[in-house]
């Protein structure tokens, strides 16, 4: 008996946790980030549990992303711990301890090409339009 709560614990946390991601996807969408998704990369590296990542047509919409994020992040029980990128608006994180979001734009985006990193056959993904 005893060997299963810490399981339990874990389990409530992850789920608490995947339903904040997908409060955070919903925030992304309201500002119409393109292909936005989360992926689940707890078992991959201890930086985070979850990458969040989306992209906007535009500079302007990049910034216009984050900018919704910061307002509402605090609403969705996040805790921001660092944001980079702003200036520039071609790659902005936001670091909210177990999620990293990446806002990008397109170009870099598919430069960089971060989800083929750390996605493989076995990693949850997560997109906008899922429950």
């Amino acid at each position: 008996m005893e060997g299963n709560f810490p399981n339990e614990i874990e389990m409530r946390i992850r789920n608490e946790e995947r339903e904040q991601v997908k409060k955070l996807l919903d925030v992304i969408d309201s500002k119409k980030a393109i292909d936005t998704i989360a992926i689940d990369v707890a078992d991959k590296t201890i930086i985070a549990d979850w990458f969040v990542i989306c992209s906007g047509s535009s500079v302007i919409q990049v910034k216009a992303i984050c900018d919704e994020v910061l307002d509402k992040y605090e609403e969705l029980g996040l805790t921001l711990r660092r944001k980079e990128g702003y200036s520039e608006g071609r790659w902005i994180v936001l670091d909210f301890g177990y999620i990293l979001l990446h806002i990008f734009y397109p170009e870099e985006r598919e430069y960089y090409n971060i989800e083929r990193l750390w996605t493989d056959g076995t990693t949850e993904v997560i997109r906008p339009s899922e429950e």
